[in-house]
């Protein structure tokens, strides 16, 4: 399986690189969460970190059939699991439709199948997984929407799927574009979607990161 850049080599080793990470304690009192799949969860975690209105985004690993899987099962693309972004977010700052034009628009392609950019397997794949009926509507309207729009000259491939279980990726996965900014993977794949999200989308854009959990 192409992998561009070998992403396991460069993540090994790294794990005590995110002790620096600080959380804050205290989370507002009204929030809601939603996981976003879309390629590299190193990319999706780091592009919805500077979202405003984002209290945390955390990579892991969700959609599949294995019960606590790790880094190396998921990447074997056995396990039904993609990388996958948990975002808990305060909906008096940030809508769950804002959160779909960061994830359609600047986030990844949902055009390509399995795949995104260098990644290629199912682990990699394009999805949405709601955790309330009201979400599962949203993300269909949006997608139709797109789709009458012909906002992509290729069929929208975005699986929406009921988040069953989210499996928290490990330590070293977490913050790793932030802590990683000059790694070539992250310097080609990722920052670029960043940069695009300042650009397209400034009132959207913060550079105080959200924490991960």
């Amino acid at each position: 399986m192409m992998r561009g850049f070998s992403r396991g080599i460069i993540a090994a080793g790294l794990v005590a690189a995110t002790s620096a990470m600080v959380r804050p304690n205290v989370v507002p009192p009204k929030t809601e969460t939603i996981v976003f799949a879309g390629g590299c969860f190193w990319g999706i975690q780091s592009v919805f970190q500077h979202v405003k209105g984002v209290i945390s985004a955390t990579s892991g690993y969700a959609g599949g059939t294995k019960d606590k899987p790790d880094y190396e099962e998921v990447s074997s693309g056995t396990t039904g699991h993609a990388e996958s972004v948990r975002v808990v977010f305060d909906p008096s700052q940030v809508s769950l439709n804002d959160l779909f034009k960061v994830f359609f628009t600047v986030a990844h392609d949902p055009t390509q199948l399995n795949r995104q950019g260098p990644d290629v397997g199912t682990q990699y794949r394009s999805a949405i997984f709601y955790v309330t009926d009201e979400q599962k509507t949203a993300a269909d309207a949006y997608i139709a929407q797109l789709t009458a729009s012909h906002a992509y000259p290729k069929k929208i491939v975005t699986e929406v799927a009921k988040l069953n279980k989210f499996y928290r990726a490990e330590d070293y996965h977490q913050n790793y574009a932030e802590l990683h900014p000059d790694q070539p993977y992250i310097a080609i794949n990722d920052a670029p979607k960043v940069a695009n999200l300042k650009k397209s989308y400034p009132q959207f854009f913060t550079d105080k990161l959200a924490a991960y959990e």
